[in-house]
């Protein structure tokens, strides 16, 4: 089920930009600039080579939608599908990976969005990196190997702490050696893994092109794994030089987390807060302990400067708190425009989104 609804991207949000380009990138095109013009000391200028690199990124990106199409064959492409790849992205640094069921990008010294654009939950993990070791706030669908990613972005130790337990923010837990959680039955009820919402997840229009190699779609589940220990909030996570505070946000689930970045001005907020449709329909959704967390949440914007959210796009400016708050409070003051769908409504303010359950009827 995709979450874009009225997705805002806000490029002058990223703290990379259009001229921030990898390295690896640059130096590669330098190389076959060198090869085809026979020269064997000059160097093309950034510059030029940056202008090259987006060009050719915005190349591949077309070249990508057209053949995502033809992989979707006859079928109608799905409408979240249609809008990819989002073009927000070529404002971030991208990190080239060799498995192409993911994109990354460097979004800040340290800290790599993962995101997973061929499947309609769009979900983004973060891997933020420390002296001593690496956190990876959430581990995905499962439906490809990111212990293997992750070992590619970096040699240190990874241990895990989702931002919650639904299944397309904990589907690489298994992987995982030190896999963090919550103190609440929804956590450890979770942690049993699940066939179920997993299989819902690659259910028709629900992917956009194809899966990856020796994926096995009948085999396909969140498997279970081991919590090695529990977590509260105002909990500390010393990654060695990084240290990021656990912040108690329910609503979304009752074991929804934010993680702080004090030092570096970072909130990760999970499913509490990201670009597009949120989603509040769950029978484990608690309204009002949801606005209390976004209150909280809006308290600290002065002190950040960018909010990483779980879903579609990784970066967007601390002001969008104080928005949420002030357009879920008049979604609640009955000041919002209401859509029906199946078993659910979808209330428009302003720019949110909002998907809640129906209304019981009496």
């Amino acid at each position: 089920m995709n979450r874009c609804g009225s997705l805002r991207i806000s490029p002058t949000a990223a703290f990379g930009n259009l001229e921030k380009v990898d390295r690896v990138e640059l130096a590669s095109l330098r190389q076959l600039q060198l090869e085809r013009r026979g020269r064997t000391h000059t160097q093309c200028p950034d510059s030029d080579c940056a202008i090259l690199i987006r060009v050719m990124r915005l190349f591949a990106l077309l070249v990508s939608a057209v053949g995502l199409a033809s992989l979707l064959g006859a079928q109608e492409a799905p409408a979240w599908c249609r809008n990819q790849p989002r073009p927000g992205y070529l404002m971030l640094q991208h990190v080239p990976v060799r498995d192409g069921w993911f994109e990354v990008y460097r979004v800040d010294p340290g800290v790599f969005a993962i995101y997973e654009p061929h499947q309609s939950e769009e979900t983004i993990g973060y891997l933020i990196v420390g002296e001593t070791q690496a956190l990876l706030f959430d581990t995905g669908m499962g439906i490809s190997d990111i212990r293997s990613l992750t070992s590619e972005l970096t040699r240190l130790p990874v241990i895990v702490i989702n931002s919650h337990t639904h299944q397309d923010h904990v589907g690489g837990n298994w992987q995982f050696q030190t896999v963090y959680g919550m103190d609440t039955d929804f956590t450890r009820h979770n942690a049993r893994g699940s066939r179920d919402a997993a299989q819902r997840e690659i259910a028709p229009g629900e992917l956009c092109g194809s899966l990856p190699p020796n994926f096995d779609r009948e085999a396909y589940a969140t498997k279970a794994w081991k919590i090695t220990g529990y977590k509260h909030d105002g909990d500390r996570l010393d990654l060695g030089g990084r240290t990021l505070e656990i912040l108690a946000t329910p609503g979304h689930t009752p074991d929804a987390i934010c993680l702080l970045d004090r030092a570096h001005g970072l909130l990760f907020t999970g499913d509490t807060y990201y670009p597009g449709t949120i989603y509040l329909m769950a029978p484990e959704t608690d309204l009002d302990a949801y606005g209390a967390s976004i209150r909280t949440l809006a308290a600290l914007a002065p002190k950040l400067k960018a909010v990483l959210g779980a879903h579609n796009f990784p970066v967007e400016p601390p002001s969008v708190l104080n928005k949420l708050v002030a357009d879920f409070q008049a979604l609640r003051g009955g000041k919002a425009t209401a859509t029906s769908g199946s078993g659910t409504v979808t209330y428009k303010v302003n720019g949110f989104s909002f998907l809640l359950a129906a209304p019981a009827k009496n």
